[in-house]
């Protein structure tokens, strides 16, 4: 079962109306991360509304950015209820199996195949989960899953410094050089991936949390330098 499904009602013109401005909110907050407030109007939208699948599809995307993972998934049951397009069924519900897809199973085997550590496997396997939820109903090209796994190892590789030539992972996957750096590309903006980033960075170490002490104190010395007492 893909979540709980939920009872229709019958909706208002006035519910229908102030369910579609509170999902328009929530996806201004959504793009602005500020996540908290886009799932609470996104719930809104389907308390008044539950039958619009993009109103779960939303909350969900929501929730996988916050890494809420059991409530994504739940938000993907009650949105896979309604929705009426088989693709995107079709799509989603791998989400639901324990089985890995065409791009995992070669992305493990070859990171596995040059040694990398398990956590950077996960890393890249998150990393994946996250961006075929993030995208919701844009088109996703499968045809040629070897680029994406070669897109999703390089990208995990540059947030943790483990550097490795294009060339390289080219060679290693047997695809196109043009198509990794275009899924790359995509994982990137979607995801708004960035050196170190906390979802993906497995080592011991994060930079980030020297960047982030720093400008706490210079905050609290800007403050002391402002005071007047």
């Amino acid at each position: 079962m893909h979540g709980t499904q939920r009872m229709s009602k019958k909706t208002s013109s006035t519910d229908t109306l102030r369910a579609q401005t509170l999902n328009r909110a929530g996806l201004e907050h959504y793009e602005r991360w500020e996540m908290e407030t886009a799932i609470t109007l996104f719930q809104e939208a389907i308390r008044l509304d539950d039958q619009q699948p993009d109103y779960y599809l939303n909350l969900a995307r929501s929730h996988v950015r916050m890494g809420d993972y059991d409530y994504m998934l739940q938000a993907l049951g009650n949105y896979l209820h309604i929705e009426k397009d088989v693709t995107l069924i079709s799509r989603f519900q791998t989400l639901f199996s324990n089985a890995l897809d065409d791009v995992e199973e070669q992305l493990t085997t070859t990171m596995r195949g040059q040694g990398v550590r398990l956590e950077i496997i996960g890393a890249a396997i998150q990393m994946w989960l996250e961006y075929r939820v993030t995208i919701g109903k844009r088109y996703l090209d499968l045809s040629n899953h070897a680029a994406w796994a070669a897109a999703l190892d390089y990208t995990v590789r540059k947030v943790n410094f483990e550097e490795i030539s294009l060339e390289q992972i080219t060679e290693w996957y047997k695809t196109d050089e043009g198509a990794i750096q275009a899924n790359q590309t995509q994982l990137v903006e979607t995801l708004d991936v960035m050196p170190c980033d906390y979802r993906y960075f497995r080592n011991a170490d994060n930079p980030l949390d020297k960047l982030v002490e720093a400008a706490s104190m210079l905050e609290e010395l800007e403050s002391r330098f402002r005071s007047t007492k």
